[in-house]
């Protein structure tokens, strides 16, 4: 009786989210965030309406959490990218990753 006890908790225990990849992120900024966004240093097109990947990292108020659930509901001016909840905290962490640079 306690194995199966034991058994149980651990298959309802709350799984732990996979990390986000950062990778992926810049791959899917690219494609999804660059016709408006600064997503990298390198890029050299964007427009100036909208905050850079880099500007968004360093306010002081920024939560990567919070970025990816509001990435996953387009903004204005946005296009309807459907992203996964996966791909939001991708794209987030990549941005919080400029911050550090």
């Amino acid at each position: 009786m306690r194995a199966l006890m034991l058994s149980l908790s651990l298959l309802l225990a709350p799984q732990a989210a996979p990390a986000a990849d950062a990778v992926n992120g810049e791959t899917l900024a690219k494609r999804w965030c660059s016709g408006c966004h600064l997503v990298s240093e390198d890029q050299r097109k964007g427009n100036d309406l909208v905050p850079s990947f880099a500007s968004i990292a360093s306010r002081p108020d920024f939560d990567e959490d919070r970025l990816a659930t509001f990435l996953l509901e387009p903004h204005p001016k946005m296009e309807s990218m459907a992203l996964s909840r996966i791909e939001t905290r991708n794209i987030a962490a990549y941005i919080a990753e400029q911050r550090r640079r």
